[in-house]
């Protein structure tokens, strides 16, 4: 298969596709002319790898997933522990990001949003901490 069929079989871009193979995520076989030709396996890794990456999973966990994937005496607590690390990095942002919206919201309520120059907004970023 070429990198154009594996893409719309993956739902890669075939860039994607590219710089994967860059990093030895996958490796598809060459051909006496050098292009690629990607096999069913290969396929399965890029839909893997996509859907880890829609999940939010930064390419060293992805490298890591594939790898426990790929290893049919790994133990699934292995597994688990990845996606509950990743799983705490989640909710860590999301406070953060409650967090900020908090904040936020309190310093757009206290802006008169008027003609005049007094502005908490401002006052607030412009304090020194």
């Amino acid at each position: 298969m070429n990198i154009s069929q594996v893409a719309k079989r993956a739902g890669l871009p075939a860039k994607t596709i590219r710089y994967y193979e860059d990093i030895g995520l996958v490796r598809p076989a060459r051909g006496d002319n050098g292009y690629r030709s990607f096999s069913d396996q290969d396929v399965h890794k890029l839909t893997f790898l996509s859907r880890a990456r829609a999940l939010g999973f930064s390419i060293e966990d992805c490298r890591r997933l594939l790898a426990l994937w790929e290893d049919t005496d790994r133990a699934s607590s292995d597994v688990r522990s990845l996606a509950q690390e990743h799983l705490s990095r989640i909710e860590a942002k999301i406070a953060d990001l409650a967090a900020m919206r908090e904040t936020l919201s309190t310093l757009v309520q206290a802006c008169q949003g008027n003609d005049r120059p007094d502005c908490p907004i401002l006052r607030k970023l412009g304090n020194t901490p």
